[in-house]
């Protein structure tokens, strides 16, 4: 219950280095209220629970065999949520590190994995009464340029496929029966390590998702 007797809305968010909070500049942690969810957690109130759960270097649904199989995001998607529960929504942002040379997939492939996630919520039975809670799948922004970062080998020929990002996870949603979110139609990849996302725009994009929150369980 929240402070005025109603039933608190309990959101998992779940994906990789972005929602964990990777800074560009300095390879550390941005603290709790920098974090998009952090933003979301502050801004939304007392009548709301969000759940960071990210992971850096997290995929959709490919074992790393350099990172470690740990880094499949479907290994562990069900039991967080049944941790978690019950649930309301969860918002899966991944897809990112799906685009590493060593994968070898496309952001069509990217965008179906994060899908199978969704499905896998939306057949857990985690939310309220023994139903499955809703499902928000965010587009992440595509690349900004490689050339010259210490990315730029680990996702060779990630740019371009990147671009593909916004189309691919709207059909995968689609297909799924999720909620669909383009993060890129509001941030921007860093410039300094062309992937992750600086403090202002974790900023944005947590005012941004606060929207789409209400819309949904709101």
């Amino acid at each position: 219950m929240d402070s005025t007797g109603g039933i608190m809305k309990t959101i998992l968010c779940y994906g990789d280095s972005n929602t964990w909070g990777y800074n560009p500049e300095s390879g550390t942690r941005f603290a709790a209220d920098e974090r998009w969810c952090g933003v979301m957690r502050a801004e939304l109130g007392g009548g709301y629970q969000v759940i960071e759960e990210g992971l850096c270097g997290r995929t959709t649904v490919w074992d790393d065999p350099i990172e470690g199989e740990h880094k499949n995001g479907r290994r562990c998607i069900l039991s967080c949520v049944e941790t978690h529960s019950p649930l309301d929504l969860v918002i899966i942002m991944l897809g990112t590190n799906d685009l590493k040379y060593r994968f070898s997939v496309r952001a069509d492939d990217a965008a179906r994995g994060a899908g199978t996630l969704a499905r896998i919520v939306k057949s857990s039975g985690t939310g309220r009464g023994g139903v499955s809670p809703e499902v928000l799948l965010v587009a992440p922004p595509s690349f900004a340029s490689l050339e010259g970062t210490k990315f730029a080998d680990i996702f060779h020929g990630g740019e371009e496929k990147s671009l593909r990002f916004a189309e691919a996870f709207r059909a995968s949603a689609d297909e799924c029966g999720a909620y669909y979110f383009d993060a890129g139609s509001v941030i921007k990849a860093s410039v300094t390590d062309a992937i992750h996302l600086e403090s202002g725009m974790h900023r944005i994009l947590g005012n941004a998702l606060i929207h789409e929150v209400k819309r949904i369980v709101g």
